[in-house]
């Protein structure tokens, strides 16, 4: 019986020291980020990224919510079809400067959305990102695809005005699902000058807009094919390490006179991009100008309808979006955990793009267990002290007779 006492007692002490750690693993999975739909999300063109981690504390630790978001998120899945380690974070409002320089070290480049910093990045059509830090304080343009929330007239002012334009979405708000505002889609698919992009892919495009190094050569045996590389250069490489090799668009100009009448990628002839709104490699022709998308490390060949020399060429520089489009639109899906709920109702909408910041499901938010660690103290507590009643020998306060001490007078 005393042993059987001196475990209770054991684990009236153990129990709730050990509730917060118990409390740091209580969530659950997303199985769908292990699934074939997680593929088909990478395949079409989105970004995982990381909300948070259940039982850990933003303000307390950011690091260890983003380093175990992060570990929950890559043994699952990639971050994109471009990379596999993820680059884009939520963070709420309010974390100081010092703590976003240390999130922006552990890989996650940019953060969002709104979160308070000075420094911001498209909060509206003239906040042009200069700076890494800037990306901190990515802004939500365009409101929300939700129901009832959206607002189509404010979405098209903003579209109209440029840049990049990172709308909202979250699928369900506790057991409530969201509906999405059909019109809004509808606006987004109908306008031809969209580049649907993600928060990661637009980070690494910007990244390359700011170190890039290229060549231009025309094959003097043929002077009528030249040839145009993106270097993949260590000075640009070390500069930004966490950008991923997507296609950035370079406008090249013949000679007046002069038609390009075929592009090769890699030695393969380059898609055709007219009409193309989702990240590629390839090619279009835009007036006087052939349209040249590649990735960083990639050489294109161009076949021209009459010779011409390297003074004849000239590259215009690179477009500010992709495929030479007017505005970037995102679509920021926050507090992922149930992938499926979040995005089985665009599979309609394939040119959509989605940057899903996912997050484990809070297996037991309020810990209900917890009463029963109490429930347990109290009994134990009671039954411990029964038990040293009935044995105490009679030399503790707690006897029920305390044993009456003989004595003799002294005469």
């Amino acid at each position: 019986m005393q042993r059987a006492v001196a475990v209770l007692l054991l684990a009236l002490f153990v129990l709730p020291a050990t509730a917060p750690f118990a409390a740091a693993q209580a969530w659950e999975e997303d199985g769908w980020l292990e699934t074939s739909m997680a593929v088909e999300r990478i395949e079409a063109g989105d970004e995982f990224g990381c909300y948070g981690m259940p039982g850990l504390s933003w303000a307390n630790d950011p690091g260890a919510v983003a380093t175990a978001c992060r570990e929950y998120l890559t043994a699952r899945t990639p971050a994109s079809s471009w990379g596999d380690a993820p680059v884009s974070l939520y963070t709420p409002s309010g974390l100081a400067a010092t703590d976003h320089t240390l999130l922006g070290g552990l890989g996650f480049v940019v953060h969002g959305d709104d979160t308070g910093l000075a420094t911001s990045a498209w909060h509206d059509a003239d906040d042009v990102p200069s700076f890494e830090e800037d990306w901190y304080n990515l802004g939500r343009r365009g409101g929300s695809l939700e129901k009832e929330v959206a607002d189509i007239d404010a979405l098209e002012a903003e579209l109209d005005a440029g840049g990049l334009v990172n709308m909202y979405w979250i699928g369900r708000v506790n057991d409530a699902t969201i509906r999405h505002d059909g019109e809004v889609v509808d606006l987004l698919l109908a306008r031809e000058d969209v580049w649907f992009t993600t928060w990661g892919e637009a980070w690494s495009t910007w990244a390359v807009s700011r170190c890039h190094e290229f060549s231009l050569e025309v094959d003097p045996e043929n002077r009528r094919n030249v040839s145009f590389t993106l270097e993949d250069t260590v000075a640009c490489g070390s500069s930004n390490p966490e950008a991923w090799k997507v296609p950035t668009t370079w406008r090249f100009l013949p000679p007046e006179g002069v038609a390009v009448t075929e592009v090769y990628l890699e030695g393969v002839p380059a898609r055709n991009l007219t009409g193309e709104r989702n990240t590629a490699a390839g090619a279009r022709a835009d007036g006087n100008e052939t349209l040249l998308s590649l990735a960083v490390g990639q050489r294109m060949d161009l076949v021209l309808d009459a010779p011409v020399n390297r003074s004849d060429l000239d590259v215009l520089g690179m477009t500010e979006q992709w495929n030479g489009l007017g505005v970037a639109v995102t679509v920021a899906a926050h507090d992922t955990w149930d992938l499926f709920r979040w995005s089985k109702r665009f599979n309609d909408d394939p040119e959509l793009r989605f940057t899903w910041l996912v997050i484990p499901r809070d297996a037991d938010p309020e810990m209900p267990w917890l009463p029963w660690v109490g429930l347990l103290a109290a009994a134990g507590t009671v039954l411990a002290m029964r038990h040293l009643i009935r044995t105490d020998d009679g030399s503790s306060a707690l006897a029920p007779y305390p044993a009456s001490r003989g004595f003799k007078e002294q005469e």
